[in-house]
């Protein structure tokens, strides 16, 4: 197996604010993992993560992890050996290979996971969905996200792209006056994403009236440590509480239980495909809603969401359409659902080669 690392500077269509920080673009890593299938045709397995200053990686941080551990990455051979030992396995058993090394280091694993998935499907000629035996038509709706602007600006950039059901980011001091001007010109479903600004009081109050505007829930109101906080809003909050930064990995799921509703799982922060499905798992034995959502990756992340999204209540995987210019064919994320590739594997392909850097 030959690794091959490509880092884009991902230009966005317009500026993307949220409570903490404002973007133009964003950088990503994909990964590529080739080898040959049992015909013996080459083939390439596809896998992303995203820089994200938040959480303290770089692409070039990612990148040295990556070359590091090349040897060890290309002496793996990804195939369908049941149980998995040595140096071959499925996509899991390279995962449990890679995480004494990168347990600190998610968002390289996740593009490695990724990118082992994308190449099993390719060399068992099968897209995820059939191997993990899901129905492709039962996705759930995909939200546009509306990034924190002014009120008139919010408004022209939800009219320029009409869609059923919209993500809002608030975490300003008029959260209140932009839902309800944004409410003046559409009948969609809104989500609210508070990205960790609000407090307790202000988190009960608000759900109360955002409720009466058609809020279907609250992602992420409060500081990610302030757990004892969440706790007393999820006592009295009119709306159902989503945890996006309270959940990083599989041990916070339970955590999270009876302080959120529901968790939204990210790959990147978790660690890719492989935790989670465990994360998914284990948030429906508590009873919990699952979302996942993205990190304003390209479609190649986003065919890697769309292929686990049968099995969730909520997805957001809007990033690809947030671009300026995608890099990637895939997915196809449509207001009522996705189109699947005509692929295997993920079903993402690289298209352009305007990178900032090919190693």
């Amino acid at each position: 197996m030959k690794v091959k690392l490509h880092a884009f500077d991902l230009k966005i269509r317009d500026t993307f604010k949220i409570a903490r920080e404002t973007r133009d673009s964003q950088e990503t890593l994909i990964v590529e993992l080739e080898d040959r299938n049992v015909q013996g045709d080459i083939v390439s397995g596809l896998g992303e993560t995203t820089a994200n200053p938040y959480y303290g990686f770089t692409v070039e941080k990612m990148q040295e992890e990556i070359e590091g551990l090349r040897e060890m990455i290309e002496n793996f051979e990804i195939n369908n050996i049941q149980e998995g030992s040595g140096l071959a396995g499925k996509p899991e058993t390279f995962w449990e290979y890679l995480f004494p090394h990168l347990q600190k280091s998610s968002f390289t694993l996740c593009a490695l996971d990724m990118a082992a998935h994308d190449l099993y499907g390719k060399k068992l000629g099968k897209p995820l969905y059939q191997i993990w035996g899901l129905d492709p038509k039962k996705v759930p709706a995909s939200n546009y996200t509306i990034g924190i602007d002014g009120i008139e600006k919010m408004v022209q950039k939800m009219k320029a792209m009409p869609w059923p059901l919209y993500k809002i980011k608030l975490g300003t001091e008029e959260d209140l006056e932009i839902v309800r001007e944004l409410r003046k010109h559409t009948d969609a479903r809104f989500r609210v994403d508070a990205n960790c600004a609000w407090g307790v009081e202000e988190t009960i109050n608000n759900s109360v009236e955002l409720k009466k505007l058609g809020v279907e829930f609250i992602e992420q109101p409060m500081h990610a440590a302030d757990m004892e906080g969440m706790k007393e809003v999820f006592k009295h909050s009119a709306l159902p509480l989503i945890a996006d930064e309270s959940c990083i990995t599989e041990t916070d799921v339970a955590k999270c239980h009876h302080h959120f509703h529901g968790v939204n799982i990210k790959l990147t922060k978790c660690g890719g495909l492989t935790p989670a499905l465990r994360m998914i798992a284990e948030a429906r034995q508590l009873n919990m809603k699952v979302m996942v959502g993205c990190m304003t990756e390209s479609t190649v992340g986003i065919s890697a969401i769309a292929h686990l999204s049968p099995l969730l209540d909520y997805v957001d995987m809007d990033g690809a359409l947030l671009l300026a210019e995608d890099i990637a064919t895939g997915v196809k994320v449509k207001p009522d659902g996705v189109d699947f590739a005509q692929e295997n594997g993920t079903g993402a392909r690289l298209i352009t080669s305007n990178q900032l850097q090919e190693l």
